[in-house]
């Protein structure tokens, strides 16, 4: 039908919109958390973009979600604006009629859903704690970012430089403090680069060191008259290795199939959710389908307020439950899918009341 290729083609034009709007929230504030982490010295600054890819691919399947609900809801909009939905009703379509394109592109998105909640979020999320885990254990100095002081993983240091030349990989213009016990230490250099010496380790792993060259060393006790005043021309501080230890997964970074075998209440729980962002699809386009009316022609706002609120009621109440199994205190089996039989109830409810033109909740005025 002519109608169903025009709904369907519709949506899915809409959602280029919604979508771009909806990365640029997430990329801005996730931008923000990285940036911040790079200038505390947690992960190097090369690597903001590499862990923003991969925090997007784990959001996938919940945007992609979000994005078919507000699309069906601006294109069923649209029709009752333009009088277009008027027209269908008086050709003898009814709400009903849109069941099929809604199955139709349940199937296309829903099957890119499932794709990416239940094996491109998983390896998106692996492959970020893996990357996390090994910027945890480089030496200290990763993160230093030229203009910004950066404190060092102890909390017992800073390093500050001002410049970074690119073209002969050193820094310029070095300040590095170090405190202790007994005494504190300062540094100031004209340029400094780091280096490798093999020479200086027991283990079987190289040590790092930060080469400082032309600059000063000031040693002494915070309020003490007494310190000590030493120039250098070249000076190696070494930069301390985080501990290694090996990399422990979450149960969001597991591999689906891992979890099919695992009883643990964490597994379960990240088994259902993965399960259930593919389930609230359907549920979501019929709650769509439901708060379109051609009485909203006038004032779109109570519709849209409605489906806004049910959408952030199903999914905080979701999120609720999955941290409730995962502390032990209701059944993993069968607690999301009590909440996801409550909110089909009730899309289903609305939807039947939507087809015979009732108001969906009796007594108020839409």
């Amino acid at each position: 039908m002519i109608l169903h290729r025009a709904f369907v083609r519709e949506v899915l034009q809409n959602c280029a919109a919604v979508t771009a709007i909806l990365f640029s929230i997430f990329l801005v504030t996730r931008l923000v958390e990285f940036l911040s982490q790079a200038a505390q010295g947690d992960i190097p600054i090369n690597s903001v973009f590499l862990l923003l890819t991969l925090k997007m691919l784990g959001y996938l399947d919940i945007i992609v979600t979000l994005v078919i609900y507000i699309s069906i809801l601006l294109v069923m909009g649209r029709w009752i604006r333009d009088n277009e939905l008027t027209a269908i009703s008086a050709c003898g379509i009814g709400m009903k009629q849109f069941i099929r394109p809604i199955m139709i592109l349940f199937v296309i998105v829903g099957s890119m859903v499932a794709t990416f909640s239940l094996y491109i979020s998983p390896l998106a999320a692996e492959v970020f704690q893996s990357i996390q885990h090994e910027y945890r254990n480089r030496y200290e100095g990763t993160g230093i970012i030229p203009g910004v002081f950066t404190e060092t993983r102890g909390g017992t240091g800073v390093y500050f430089v001002e410049t970074y030349d690119h073209e002969t990989d050193t820094f310029q213009e070095i300040f590095v403090y170090s405190g202790g016990d007994k005494e504190d230490s300062v540094v100031l250099a004209a340029s400094g680069s780091k280096t490798v010496d093999s020479g200086t380790n027991d283990n079987s792993s190289n040590d790092d060191f930060l080469v400082l060259k032309n600059g000063s060393k000031y040693r002494g006790r915070a309020g003490s008259p007494q310190y000590t005043l030493v120039a250098f021309e070249t000076y190696a501080v070494r930069l301390k290795q985080r501990a290694a230890g090996e990399p422990s997964l979450p149960a969001k970074a597991k591999p689906t199939l891992k979890l099919l075998g695992d009883r643990n209440k964490n597994a379960l729980s990240e088994l259902h959710w993965r399960i259930s962002k593919i389930i609230m699809l359907p549920i979501l386009m019929i709650f769509a389908l439901s708060f379109s009316s051609i009485t909203y022609r006038k004032n779109r706002f109570p519709g849209m307020l409605t489906a806004l609120l049910v959408y952030f009621a199903y999914s905080n109440m979701l999120g609720l439950v999955v941290a409730l199994i995962r502390k032990g205190l209701v059944h993993p089996h069968f607690s999301l899918w009590i909440v996801h039989f409550a909110f089909l109830c009730l899309a289903v409810y609305f939807f039947r009341r939507r087809c015979n033109n009732l108001r969906l909740i009796p007594g108020l005025p839409w």
